[in-house]
């Protein structure tokens, strides 16, 4: 039970709030140094809302920041160092030593609804943010139960910074085996060959798309098959499931049919990384503006092309092929798609290449599965705590 442990509080009443002012450039860095050190804070909840840095302290430490413009209206971050403020961020401070920061951060971001109080550009001004209500118990209890949540904020950023690095790894070891720039085994060659987009290694063939692989049109007619979506990162995916509604004809006698181990696109979004090779169903149908393909036996290891095909430099070959054709206004189609010359390493080296990159995904995706586990344990610990469900105790007595 709640109890009487609660009080409701006028943030007003009980937080200094001040607006960011104008960047002082003449104290001001992009980077942190020796001199510059305070952070400065913007209307942004990228990076945690990091603009820059200041040579001297704008606000206390122990405050917290709401965006109060733009995207990520009302989002509150504490700052338990001493930072600087611009682009109306609003700033809160304790008055008295009634809530800890900490806290009233997770309270504002889980238990206020917070509202645009513009016409326009999302805004929140000082003044308003002033009038809502906080629901606080007493401040040993805050101290305690922000501690238990900063527990599950450090894993959670431990394991956030872990999927950058790691993607950021497997993205540049993509670049150097899927074009021969670095090798599985030292017997292999390290000498490149130009071909114009990239090099790759020169004891591998390049060759036309249409030299491994052949285009494919099934019409769906009226059997009822699962419509399919190609997503940019997930590839393909159940349409209802990936938009939450039926985003596509009712009458799906005119799409194609895609069969387990086929590639497809959609013709006016493959520049963007919308391209996928369908194995994880036997069977589905896709709209007709997509493109059906699949490789001719022998000639290339499916999962190796779709890896090669997901590259920003394959993105950026789709743009300039789709730029120049005669049919751009249709998209990329499958006569100019085609002509796309790709490196084609020995089919084993192909294999031990996808399997490599494969193994390094599988490990990113176990630890974001962990991140979303930790983000909805946190969740639920803050529904429990934040509304005095749960009780902590805190742990040098005090108040509770």
């Amino acid at each position: 039970m709640r109890g009487n442990f609660l009080k409701t509080y006028l943030i007003r009443d009980i937080a200094q709030i001040n607006v960011g002012k104008d960047l002082v450039e003449t104290s001001f860095s992009k980077e942190s140094t020796a001199t510059h050190k305070y952070p400065v804070y913007s209307n942004s909840v990228e990076n945690r809302g990091v603009y820059g840095y200041y040579d001297f302290e704008e606000y206390p430490a122990n405050s917290l920041t709401v965006v109060g413009r733009g995207a990520g209206l009302g989002t509150s971050f504490s700052r338990l160092t001493g930072f600087g403020a611009i682009g109306r961020l609003l700033i809160l401070s304790p008055k008295r030593q009634c809530f800890d920061v900490r806290y009233l951060t997770e309270y504002i971001n889980n238990r206020l609804r917070i509202f645009n109080e513009s016409g326009g550009i999302p805004q929140l001004p000082g003044e308003a943010i002033g009038k809502y209500k906080v629901e606080l118990p007493f401040l040993p209890e805050q101290k305690a139960i922000a501690d238990v949540l900063s527990t599950w904020d450090e894993a959670i950023e431990k394991t956030e910074r872990l999927v950058k690095v790691q993607e950021k790894m497997l993205k540049q070891t993509s670049r150097w085996l899927l074009f021969g720039h670095k090798r599985l085994s030292p017997e292999y060659s390290v000498e490149l060959s130009d071909g114009r987009f990239f090099k790759y290694s020169c004891d591998w063939d390049l060759l036309k798309i249409s030299k491994i692989a052949k285009k494919v049109s099934v019409k769906n007619g009226e059997s009822h098959e699962t419509v399919l979506s190609c997503s940019k990162y997930n590839g393909f995916v159940n349409s209802l499931d990936y938009f939450g509604k039926q985003v596509f004809s009712s009458d799906t006698s005119n799409y194609n049919v895609i069969k387990k181990g086929q590639f497809g696109y959609p013709s006016n979004h493959v520049e963007e990384g919308s391209i996928g090779l369908l194995d994880h169903c036997e069977k589905g149908i896709v709209s007709p503006i997509y493109v059906i393909f699949e490789v001719l036996k022998g000639s290339i290891y499916p999962p190796y092309l779709i890896q090669l095909l997901k590259t920003n430099i394959y993105k950026h070959i789709f743009q300039v092929t789709t730029s120049s054709s005669v049919a751009r206004r249709g998209g990329l189609r499958w006569v100019d798609f085609c002509k796309i010359k790709v490196p084609v390493p020995p089919l084993l080296e192909q294999q031990q290449i996808a399997e490599t990159l494969n193994a390094a995904q599988h490990e990113i995706d176990i630890h974001k599965q962990l991140l979303e586990k930790y983000k909805t344990q946190k969740r639920g610990l803050m529904q429990k705590l934040l509304t005095g469900v749960w009780r902590v105790k805190p742990a040098l007595g005090g108040d509770s």
